[in-house]
């Protein structure tokens, strides 16, 4: 999930093409202004897109004739300009296996704000990662979160894609996820550390890297930002106000806090996901780096931040194969995440379960780290990759 800059969408266009209306009234809800959430209505569901009704051609294991099939399995998302953009990974494997129907391939599809497809790119590997370059307008995908982890670049004016490799295999053992653009630099997150060698954490893995792209030869060089096992300052639990160590196992989404928001404002910020919390990188210089550590009540996926009254919240939601828009009125300062109860490092194998439920919708006090579920109308939402649009 990632807000860039680009032309802003005209709240009034958007919602009334994507919704008939905002909701007037209903129960109200959630926490306090405190710790960077307020008490707002139920928002409202809205499919835009679906999975089933788009379609890509493939090869079986890249090979022989090539088949049509529906694409799948929808993650992250990201905007360009007016448009988004989501990776469908079509049940390719996290070390880049092909799927059960031989598919090796995932597919950034390229859409309206009212979910109308514009064109599409397939990419060899599991698309975990995406996000897209202000400057330069590239949307930047990250395959195979796992391991065999490597880069591409798209160009939605041109239509080309690139293909890097990293410049050594990498040095957590693992794959990549999230990318950022933070400063002018690419950030990806060095997700399932110790996939081979010595399991997670080791004070020796990156849990961000640093990326730079040699376009001439392909090659995606990469530079520890921070580590597994780097100190950090509490903000909550019985550590708080304490320097302590890190010891995160699954670093995955990765946001920018916005520049005036209550907290953390401008912070490049990493969700260990099964570990249950968030880190804050107050960045004073490339390699001198200030964190901080919110433990969270819940596993989250990405985090979304309502800078509008009447923006909009859209999400993909791999359960259902869709990609949603959620409509307020929003309140202004409140942090939206995906919670991910089944990707809790103590969650069982056969999930939902008891005391493990599906993916739901929830706000974020940034002080606490309670999360609060959203009520929410129209169909249910499970979601996974999320952006906010004002």
């Amino acid at each position: 999930m990632k807000l860039l800059a680009g032309a802003v969408v005209s709240a009034g266009a958007l919602t009334a093409s994507v919704t008939a209306a905002v909701v007037a009234s209903p129960a109200s809800a959630v926490t306090s202004t405190a710790g960077n959430t307020a008490t707002h209505h139920a928002l409202t569901v809205r499919r835009i897109a679906a999975g089933a009704k788009l379609h890509h051609e493939y090869q079986v294991d890249g090979k022989g004739a090539y088949h049509t099939q529906s694409l799948s399995s929808p993650d992250d998302i990201t905007r360009s300009g007016r448009n988004l953009f989501v990776a469908f990974q079509n049940g390719v494997g996290p070390q880049g296996q092909a799927s059960t129907a031989g598919d090796l391939d995932s597919t950034i599809v390229e859409f309206t704000p009212w979910g109308r497809e514009v064109r599409q790119w397939d990419v060899r590997g599991k698309a975990d990662g995406l996000t897209a370059d202000p400057l330069t307008g590239q949307v930047i995908a990250s395959v195979n979160e796992d391991a065999n982890s490597s880069l591409y670049t798209v160009s939605p004016r041109t239509g080309r894609v690139n293909h890097y490799a990293y410049n050594k295999p990498l040095p957590h053992n693992g794959g990549t996820d999230a990318i950022e653009i933070y400063h002018g630099q690419i950030l990806i997150s060095a997700s399932a550390p110790g996939t081979t060698g010595k399991a997670a954490p080791q004070p020796s893995y990156p849990a961000v890297y640093i990326v730079r792209l040699n376009a001439r030869t392909r090659v995606a060089t990469v530079a520890a930002l921070f580590y597994d096992e780097s100190t950090a300052a509490a903000i909550n639990d019985p550590h708080a106000g304490k320097e302590v160590r890190l010891a995160l196992t699954d670093p995955d989404s990765n946001e920018v806090v916005p520049s005036r928001w209550p907290h953390d404002a401008g912070d490049f910020m990493l969700d260990s996901q099964g570990d249950e919390e968030l880190i804050f990188d107050h960045v004073t210089g490339w390699g001198r780096q200030s964190l901080s550590r919110l433990k969270l009540t819940a596993s989250v996926d990405d985090t979304a931040w309502a800078t509008d009254r009447y923006g909009v919240l859209y999400s993909t939601d791999n359960s259902a194969d869709t990609v949603d828009v959620v409509t307020g009125p929003f309140v202004p300062g409140t942090t939206f995440d995906a919670v991910t109860p089944c990707d809790e490092n103590g969650a069982p194998a056969t999930c939902p379960a008891p005391g493990f439920p599906s993916n739901y919708l929830a706000t974020t006090n940034l002080t606490t780290g309670k999360l609060t579920r959203v009520p929410l109308n129209g169909p249910t939402l499970q979601p996974q990759g999320m952006i906010f649009v004002p």
